[in-house]
């Protein structure tokens, strides 16, 4: 239960009260600041306690923005402030700093507002834009500001604002008109954001299964359930928004989820396809491979940046310009290929031709949007004076996901450029394996890898190109066990590998939204025990150069089993851990 503190009596015809108690607070009324001070004492300190001015005027969702959002320790309003527990304390000797400023006053009007200037610690403002929150200070501006809420349609404006500001045209014209109904009948039959990302989920995974069967009907269903999955899929984030039910866990959920559909999709394509006769699970795990590797793009390079001093380029600049052009910006989210315009392209390829050509478009389209924002922000580096931080540094490092082999040689490695260094490496250990495939030339070429490597983070990580080094070992580390895989030339290689990949890239996705919520990277034994991307790129070719064709499936398969099971246990005890970061970015753009 939530506690409310009516600072004085509300005005004659006022619904402060009944606009409190419908947000789930439990009003009591102080006559002066001493006894507003009495009643916050009063509160047990695990609960969400609320300071009101009574003569607040204002929409329903302006209180709801400002004293409801679980994701802020204080948060204020015109004319009201709320603490979590985590800010207690700061709103408690925020009210005793004004009790004693004001000796004793018995003056409560204005009192929410002076706490809020009184405060020493951070207070979240929500924008509120056309609602309405103010505390009148005569009958005139009372009688203004009510005619100014009945002038604006609070539930219009509460639709609207679930749905996500920055989103691709696919998603902004095709889903998001009636998925934020959907977001709204969910919210008022008391669905939780958490259990409408599960719904997506299970409904992506029967797509999977209906593609797998391999046939026509399968297909166009798949292709359906699909779309359907996406919208529940932007229904959970507009249903969080709607009625403010965010959580540490739903934020984790969401992003895995996401990756965990898109890729069980691909397999159940790849199944269905070799049903018919065709083996398109190269295809199947190279579009993986090409996806991961945006994202890691996407990722490093955000981290790099995002606090990084004197943050300017000319390039940054035109891409601003652009932005101010309507058509320019649907254009330029469209032709990245963000989640929503991907999934309607596979969905409509999957119901209307065959998983190999879903396959060759999907490459295809992934491949041009990874080299148009990849081109753009190595310009964007390349152009910009920027001073990068010790954490954007250490994000970097972590990103990078380097084992014991790297932290052994690179306390004697050599100075030499970063990202040309983890180029040149990944360069060496993907060619080998393509020209030499299980051969003693590949095993070299991958200690050689494991060697540059260690040189390019032997240094910090603070150079403009050096957020290019987690993608260049994710892509090397990806495109070897593709390509061993593949060149195994037996059944059952390349479903392995795609396997081994999927759990490795989880765990990199895991790394991403634990630096994100400043937790840092996983521990340091979850790393060595999964041998650090160096190490599985060398257990790999060493496994390929040493074993038969058929031994090496096997091989892959237990390994893939094994990281799964260590990733995936250490992730979900740690995601549903008291400890675990609230973590509440948009992700992706739908």
């Amino acid at each position: 239960m939530s506690t409310a503190i009516l600072t004085g009596q509300p005005v004659p015809g006022s619904s402060i009260e009944d606009d409190l108690r419908s947000l789930g607070f439990e009003v009591r009324t102080a006559a002066d600041p001493a006894a507003a001070e009495t009643l916050l004492a009063q509160v047990p300190a695990d609960e969400r306690v609320a300071v009101v001015d009574a003569g607040f005027v204002g929409h329903l969702h302006a209180l709801r923005l400002g004293l409801t959002d679980p994701r802020f320790p204080l948060a204020a309003i015109p004319g009201a402030v709320t603490a979590q527990p985590a800010g207690r304390r700061a709103l408690t000797r925020a009210l005793a700093r004004e009790n004693s400023a004001g000796a004793g006053t018995t003056l409560v009007g204005g009192l929410a507002d002076r706490i809020v200037t009184a405060l020493d610690a951070d207070v979240h403002r929500p924008e509120l834009g056309s609602l309405v929150a103010a505390v009148p200070a005569d009958p005139q501006a009372r009688n203004e500001a009510r005619q100014a809420v009945a002038a604006v349609d609070d539930e219009a404006v509460r639709l609207k604002s679930a749905v996500k500001a920055r989103d691709g045209f696919f998603t902004t014209f095709f889903i998001s008109p009636y998925s934020r109904y959907i977001a709204r009948w969910c919210a008022r039959r008391g669905l939780t954001p958490n259990q409408v990302t599960t719904a997506s989920l299970v409904t992506a995974l029967i797509a999977a299964g209906c593609a797998a069967t391999g046939t026509r009907g399968g297909f166009i269903a798949a292709g359906v359930l699909l779309i359907a999955s996406f919208v529940l899929d932007c229904t959970d984030g507009q249903l969080a928004r709607y009625s403010l039910q965010y959580s540490t866990l739903g934020a984790w959920l969401d992003a895995t989820f996401d990756r965990a559909k898109e890729y069980a999709y691909y397999a159940g394509l790849a199944l269905g396809a070799a049903r018919g006769g065709d083996d398109v699970w190269a295809l199947a795990l190279g579009a993986m491979v090409l996806q991961t590797c945006r994202h890691v793009v996407d990722f490093s390079f955000n981290e790099a940046n995002h606090d990084a001093t004197a943050n300017t380029s000319p390039t940054a600049a035109l891409s601003d310009k652009l932005d101010s052009v309507g058509w320019t910006v649907w254009l330029r989210r469209m032709i990245v290929l963000p989640i929503g315009e991907r999934w309607a392209l596979i969905a409509v390829l999957t119901a209307a031709t065959t998983p190999r050509i879903t396959f060759y478009v999907l490459l295809i389209g992934c491949a041009f949007a990874a080299t148009y924002t990849t081109a753009g922000r190595v310009l964007r580096s390349l152009t910009r004076k920027a001073r990068r931080t010790d954490r954007a540094a250490q994000a970097l490092a972590d990103l990078a996901d380097s084992g014991p082999l790297v932290e052994l040689l690179k306390r004697t490695a050599p100075r030499f450029p970063a990202p040309l260094s983890a180029a040149v490496g990944g360069l060496l250990v993907v060619i080998s394996a393509a020209v030499w495939g299980a051969a003693w030339q590949t095993l070299l070429c991958a200690i050689a890898y494991a060697a540059l490597s260690a040189v390019a983070v032997a240094r910090p990580l603070k150079g403009a190109l050096d957020w290019l080094v987690p993608p260049f070992f994710r892509a090397a580390e990806y495109g070897t066990v593709l390509i061993l895989a593949a060149e195994s030339e037996v059944n059952g290689a390349l479903p392995a590998a795609f396997g081994l990949v999927a759990a490795v890239a989880y765990h990199h996705y895991d790394t991403v939204y634990r630096i994100r919520g400043n937790a840092g990277a996983p521990p340091h034994w979850l790393v060595r025990a999964i041998g650090g991307h160096e190490g599985r790129t060398l257990v790999v070719t060493v496994l390929a150069v040493l074993l038969t064709a058929a031994q090496f499936k096997v091989a892959l398969t237990v390994l893939a089993v094994a990281v799964a099971l260590v990733v995936l246990v250490e992730s979900t005890r740690f995601w549903v851990s008291a400890g675990a970061p609230a973590v509440h970015d948009e992700g992706e753009p739908a």
